[in-house]
């Protein structure tokens, strides 16, 4: 089957410009977990790249503009991108974000040749919503999806030979969202490692075997790297596709309340699939208002990164909310009418394979035996003696941490995301010891090094010593940042303290906070 994909380059960082008013010019990165996880051309070609740090990245780029990642917001600013493409053909289906997948041959057909289809795309695309795009069309979705990323149309029966030579790697530009694509990097790790560089060492391999050794998510792989389409008629029975649908009353306006029904007919939807023991391809979601009917597709391969949860469905369906009930500024996006039925339903159904468990993890069973588990330990002992860590606003490391007993959902006690002046910078350690240990940060000369009120050092940091007396450890400084201030209720007397982070010859980084003319260790970094 040819298939056509729509791929505007970069759309997290396009997405979060437009929503902050910035020009595409600027160069810009999007952050997650203190790491770039998309780079304008701009910031890329001043040497910004995908998983960098912070600190790295605004090294290579001191005006980079940094944007935090949202996927509502990616998911709300791709629906004009999705009219438009529904301009040129309908049946488009959402692979994600910034990505459509459309059928080609009758299209192709209509235009004159897959070349003029892909012209009038990007035309469509550039006149209606002002964003740049590539297309590709192939036979296949990984094919069509890397074609795309070099805007190239592979001749039919060329896939194999188009994708033969290229890294297994690009195998995670198929996936559809975070949890497939760490998958699969996983898996290419391993596969690297046993020696299969390249999409065609991989097709090369029999189908059973690989299917036999790596479960679901190999014969997903394996059938991508052959230039094959997902799911062949023939090696499935024909399942009836599984609807739900509840009436809205009152009707909702709010994507807040569309989204309250929406988590009851995920959860209902999840119940009916695995009741059945199938998976989905497709994903339809549909909202009936008292004018029109809005209808969407989300292509989903769960099936390879273990199943498709509840919860996971009732974000797509929230994403494709807001971007029918939020109108963008400047965008041509129509205003809905309040939502008075909203059902969803699964397409492509069949029946679940059994993928390669893991050693540990939720398809190995361990997430929900674990919990079974707290939840007798605190039928025991009571509520309060299961304790988890959630985030919480602060300024430094240990203020940001609350423990709050297992499976309760209440408030943090200080907003997270409201503004902390004077918090220490990202990223966050990642170990926070259970008491500060005392700690010595000696000069060149052999001296403690000491800040001064005006946060001035006496010396630089080469060496740092610490221990509880009876075990030390001493390692050289690589590198230091700082030291940050931090003065909390200083009218009645509150704690004055500096923050310096290092990084040792081990490779390991440590949070060293001075009071008083003392150090002591309080956190670590990977």
């Amino acid at each position: 089957m040819r298939t056509a994909v729509v791929w505007v380059p970069d759309w997290p960082v396009v997405a979060a410009l437009a929503v902050a008013g910035l020009d595409a010019h600027v160069p810009a990165a999007v952050m997650a977990a203190g790491a770039t996880v998309a780079v304008s051309a701009v910031a890329r070609s001043q040497g910004v790249r995908r998983g960098m740090r912070r600190r790295q990245a605004q090294e290579r780029c001191p005006e980079l503009v940094l944007l935090e990642a949202d996927d509502a917001r990616d998911a709300r600013e791709f629906e004009p991108v999705a009219l438009a493409a529904e301009t040129v053909v309908a049946g488009l289906e959402v692979a994600r974000p910034g990505m459509l997948l459309l059928p080609a041959d009758g299209a192709a057909r209509y235009h004159g040749s897959e070349r003029a289809l892909a012209e009038a795309l990007v035309g469509a695309v550039a006149a209606r919503t002002g964003h740049e795009c590539q297309v590709g069309v192939a036979d296949g979705l990984l094919a069509a999806v890397l074609a795309a990323r070099s805007d190239a149309v592979v001749p039919a029966g060329g896939s194999r030979a188009f994708l033969a030579e290229r890294p297994v790697g690009e195998l995670v530009h198929a996936a559809t969202d975070a949890v497939t694509a760490a998958a699969v990097q996983e898996a290419v790790s391993l596969w690297w490692r046993l020696g299969l560089r390249t999409l065609g060492d991989l097709a090369a391999l029999p189908s059973e075997s690989v299917g036999a050794r790596f479960g679901e998510l190999g014969t997903w792989a394996h059938r991508l790297a052959r230039g094959e389409d997902l799911r062949p008629p023939a090696r499935r029975r024909i399942e009836p596709d599984l609807a739900v649908a509840e009436e809205l009353d009152p009707p909702a306006l709010r994507v807040d309340v569309a989204t309250f029904a929406a988590r009851r007919l995920a959860e209902e939807l999840h119940a009916l699939l695995a009741a059945r023991g199938l998976a989905c391809g497709r994903l339809r979601i549909t909202a009936h208002t008292a004018e029109r009917e809005l209808e969407r597709v989300w292509r989903t391969d769960d099936a390879a990164a273990g199943g498709m949860s509840a919860a996971r469905i009732t974000d797509r369906v929230r994403w494709q909310l807001e971007g029918w009930l939020t109108a963008a500024p400047g965008r041509d996006v129509p205003v809905v009418a309040p939502v008075v039925r909203l059902a969803l339903a699964a397409e492509e159904v069949a029946p679940a394979g059994v993928h390669q468990p893991r050693l540990w993890g939720p398809d190995a069973g361990e997430d929900a035996r674990a919990r079974r588990a707290l939840g007798r330990v605190q039928g025991l002992l009571g509520g309060d003696a299961v304790l988890t860590v959630r985030l919480q606003g602060g300024r430094d490391a240990r203020d940001r941490v609350q423990l709050v007993p297992f499976g309760e959902e209440a408030a943090p006690e200080r907003d997270p995301d409201l503004p902390w002046p004077g918090s220490l910078p990202s990223p966050a350690p990642a170990t926070l010891l259970p008491e500060p240990v005392p700690a010595r940060v000696l000069d060149v000369a052999g001296r403690d090094v000491v800040v001064d009120v005006r946060l001035a050092t006496s010396g630089e940091p080469v060496l740092v010593r610490w221990g509880d007396g009876e075990h030390e450890d001493e390692q050289k400084v690589a590198g230091w940042a700082g030291p940050w201030p931090l003065a909390e209720r200083w009218w009645c007397g509150g704690p004055r303290r500096v923050y310096l982070q290092t990084v040792l010859d081990d490779g390991r980084g440590l949070l060293l906070a001075q009071a008083g003319g003392r150090w002591q260790v309080e956190a670590l970094y990977d």
